[in-house]
């Protein structure tokens, strides 16, 4: 019981931080989100929707390319299903649309490219509205870095809870052989000799609740590996979750015992103040 408290505690923020590190792994491609949406007047026309087309791709910071008022509408007609009522209409209200997308490999790069390029952009004559679809992705940056502070405070939550379950699991070892502890002093045990058994015991309980909660960790990734699946497949995407490396599994491992190796130093410190002060350590 005691090893599955700890495996249960210790596998809730190992879960959090590798669920963050799949979420930045799906964000790697940022710059591929960082587009801007021009939207030119009802009243421009082909050639100048093409003359700003050829200046923009001219720059060497953005490429774009056009959606005609044509090729929008079909494309709403088919993703809608409202083309027997789009029938109606007269004439096509959509403008001509520019997707213009910057080039730059890093987010902060990224970023600055957006706000000079838009403002170049507003600036442009036949222009009537730029749409900035970057600002989704800073917010889930910020996003990203609460979870990365949610993820170090529950580490420490959640490692003093070991710490302390861990203990009190060796104080009732403790009490349990405290006669034979008492017996031991007696005839001149030192406190190290004393220590000894408990500390092994602390350091195996950590170390085996780590390994529980790697196992329940794994078994939690394969078992949202297939409805994930289907999900990205209905939006024609694939995506594999990705889990701890090698060298941080031996971290969690050695993590672990060594919260079990201090909740064992504890509560057996705490006993052997109290032989100390009953005079029973340290006699002979």
């Amino acid at each position: 019981m005691t090893v599955l408290v700890l495996g249960i505690a210790m596998a809730l923020p190992i879960g959090l931080y590798v669920a963050l590190e799949n979420l930045r792994g799906i964000d790697l491609r940022a710059e591929e989100w960082g587009s801007i949406t021009v939207f030119l007047r009802a009243t421009e026309t082909e050639e100048s929707a093409t003359e700003l087309l050829r200046k923009i791709n001219a720059r060497p910071d953005a490429t774009a390319t056009g959606v005609s008022p044509q090729q929008g509408m079909d494309e709403f007609r088919a993703a809608s299903g409202f083309g027997e009522a789009l029938d109606v209409l007269d004439t096509n209200p959509l403008p001509w649309v520019l997707l213009v997308r910057p080039e730059a490999t890093a987010s902060e790069d990224l970023a600055g490219r957006l706000e000079s390029l838009s403002d170049w952009l507003r600036s442009q004559e036949g222009v009537d509205a730029v749409q900035l679809d970057y600002k989704w992705l800073k917010r889930l940056s910020g996003l990203l870095a609460l979870g990365n502070a949610l993820v170090s405070v529950l580490s420490i939550m959640f490692s003093l809870a070991v710490i302390v379950v861990i203990a009190n699991t060796i104080r009732m070892d403790v009490a349990n052989r405290a006669d034979e502890i008492e017996i031991l002093s007696l005839v001149g045990a030192g406190e190290n000799f004393i220590r000894q058994p408990f500390l092994y015991s602390g350091f195996w309980y950590g170390l085996m609740g780590a390994a529980l909660a790697l196992v329940l960790l794994y078994i939690g990734l394969f078992y949202l590996q297939f409805p994930l699946d289907q999900l990205l497949d209905a939006y024609g995407n694939s995506f594999s979750l990705t889990s701890l490396t090698t060298q941080q599994v031996f971290l969690v491992l050695a993590a672990g015992g060594v919260l079990g190796f201090l909740g064992a130093w504890v509560s057996v410190e705490r006993y052997l103040w109290i032989l100390r002060r009953g005079g029973l350590v340290g006699r002979i």
